[in-house]
C-alpha cells in the first residue's frame, strides 16, 4: 500500500517539477501589465504565445456570441458630450501672432441613428493647440439601429499640424532595438498630441512591418497599410496600389485588408470571414474594435468603441470622412486613444493631463509612458516649427 503511495506521490512530484517552468511562465505573464490592462487579456496573450491561439479564438469567439450587447436603450448622459464642451480637455493657449495654416474643421457626422441625441455627431476640440488653433476634434455617435446604448468615438487629426509617428515593441512587432519605442521620452512629450492602439499581433496581422529601414515582416501586396512618410505625414493605403516602398516612406504598419474604400464600406463586410477580418474574431462577432481611415484632405480619423461590429466600424469611419480605412486592434485591453492636454502652451503631455476618447477603455493614458508597454503604437505631435 505505502510503496503504491509512494511511487503515486513521486510521480505527482515529478510532474509538479517538470511543469515548474511553466508555471513560473503563466505567473510572471498574469503579473505583466504590458500583456494587457486585464487577468483574462494577460492570459490569453500568453496562451497566443504558447501555441494556443487556436483555443483562445474558440473560447473568444463562444464568449462575444452569447455575449452580444444590449439591443434598444439609451446611452449614459455623459456618454455624448454636449456640443460645444471640451470637458476640460483643451488645453491652454496663448494669443498667436499669426494662424498657422491648418485644414478645414470637420464637418458633422451624418446620424446612424436618428433622431440623434444631442450633441451626437458634432465635433468638439481636445487637446493641445497649436497658434490658438485645434489640432484634435472629437465627436460621439451610435453605431447602428440596433444597439442604441453603445457609443462610438471619432477622433479627428489634423495632418498639416500635427506630424505621425510609430513606436515598436519588444512583443510587436519583437526584435529591435528601436529608436522609437515605449515610454515616451520627455522631449517627445514636449510637442505630443495624441497616442493610438496599432494593430494586431503579427502573426494574425497577414501583412508586414517596416521601420528603421528594414522589413521586420515583409510587406504584402495589396494589405491595408498605415504609412507614414519621412515629414511625418502620414496615410492609410492599400500597398502596391496607393503607397509603393521609397526612399520617403519611413514606416509602414499592415492589418488585413481595407474596409473602407473610395468613401464606402468595401463588399463583403458582413462575413464571418475569419481570415479577411482577423484570426482572433471573424466580422459578425460585436467585441472592442478600433481602425483609422484618411479624408480626401489628408486628415486622419479614428473610431473605436465597444459593441461593434466589422460593418458598424467602417460605416463610422465612412460618415467621418474616410476615404479608406482599415481596421486596428480589436477587444478590450488593446483599443485606446489618448489626447494630451498640457496646462501650458509649451507644457509636456503626462498622464496626468491624458484623458481616453471613451471613458469605458481601459487602458490609461499612462500606457504609452511606461517602459513595460511592449506593442507598437502610432503618435501624432506638433509639427518643428508650429509650437510655442
Amino acid at each position: 500500500m505505502w510503496i503504491g503511495r509512494h511511487r503515486a506521490l513521486s510521480a505527482f512530484v515529478a510532474v509538479l517539477v517538470l511543469l515548474s517552468p511553466v508555471w513560473w511562465s503563466l505567473g510572471t505573464a498574469l503579473s505583466d501589465p504590458g500583456l494587457g490592462a486585464t487577468v483574462p487579456g494577460r492570459l490569453a496573450e500568453w496562451a497566443r504565445g504558447h501555441g494556443g491561439g487556436s483555443i483562445v479564438s474558440w473560447v473568444e469567439n463562444t464568449w462575444y456570441s452569447h455575449h452580444p450587447p444590449p439591443v434598444g436603450g439609451r446611452p449614459d448622459k455623459s456618454s455624448i458630450p454636449a456640443f460645444g464642451s471640451s470637458g476640460g480637455r483643451a488645453a491652454a493657449t496663448s494669443r498667436p501672432s499669426r494662424v498657422p495654416v491648418h485644414l478645414t474643421a470637420p464637418s458633422l457626422v451624418a446620424p446612424i441613428v436618428t433622431p440623434p441625441l444631442a450633441g451626437e455627431g458634432q465635433w468638439r476640440p481636445v487637446g493641445r493647440t497649436v497658434g490658438g488653433v485645434p489640432t484634435v476634434y472629437e465627436t460621439f455617435v451610435r453605431p447602428d439601429a440596433v444597439h442604441t446604448s453603445e457609443v462610438t468615438g471619432v477622433a479627428w487629426m489634423d495632418t498639416s499640424l500635427l506630424r505621425a509617428a510609430l513606436y515598436s515593441g519588444s512583443t510587436i512587432p519583437g526584435g529591435g532595438p528601436w529608436q522609437q519605442t515605449a515610454p515616451v521620452s520627455a522631449s517627445a512629450a514636449a510637442s505630443l498630441v495624441a497616442a493610438f492602439n496599432s494593430g494586431f499581433r503579427m502573426t494574425d496581422a497577414h501583412g508586414g512591418y517596416f521601420t528603421q529601414g528594414k522589413a521586420v515582416v515583409p510587406l504584402r501586396q495589396g494589405a491595408a497599410s498605415f504609412v507614414i512618410y519621412g515629414d511625418g505625414s502620414a496615410t492609410v493605403a492599400v500597398w502596391g496600389r496607393d503607397a509603393v516602398l521609397t526612399p520617403n516612406v519611413v514606416a509602414v504598419r499592415q492589418n488585413l485588408n481595407l474596409i473602407v474604400d473610395n468613401g464606402q464600406p468595401v463588399p463583403g463586410l458582413n462575413g464571418g470571414d475569419n481570415w479577411q477580418w482577423g484570426s482572433t474574431l471573424g466580422g459578425a462577432v460585436y467585441v472592442w474594435r478600433s481602425g483609422v481611415g484618411v479624408t480626401s484632405n489628408g486628415a486622419l480619423v479614428y473610431a473605436a468603441g465597444p459593441g461593434l461590429n466589422i460593418t458598424d466600424l467602417a460605416s463610422v469611419l465612412a460618415r467621418a470622412g474616410a476615404v479608406r480605412a482599415m481596421e486596428l486592434d480589436i477587444n478590450t485591453d488593446w483599443v485606446n486613444l489618448a489626447t494630451y492636454a498640457p496646462s501650458t502652451p509649451g507644457g509636456a503631455a503626462a498622464p496626468v493631463n491624458g484623458t481616453d476618447l471613451l471613458p469605458n477603455m481601459v487602458g490609461t493614458p499612462g500606457r504609452y509612458f511606461e517602459a513595460w508597454w511592449s506593442r507598437d503604437f502610432i503618435t501624432m505631435s506638433v509639427r518643428p516649427g508650429l509650437g510655442p
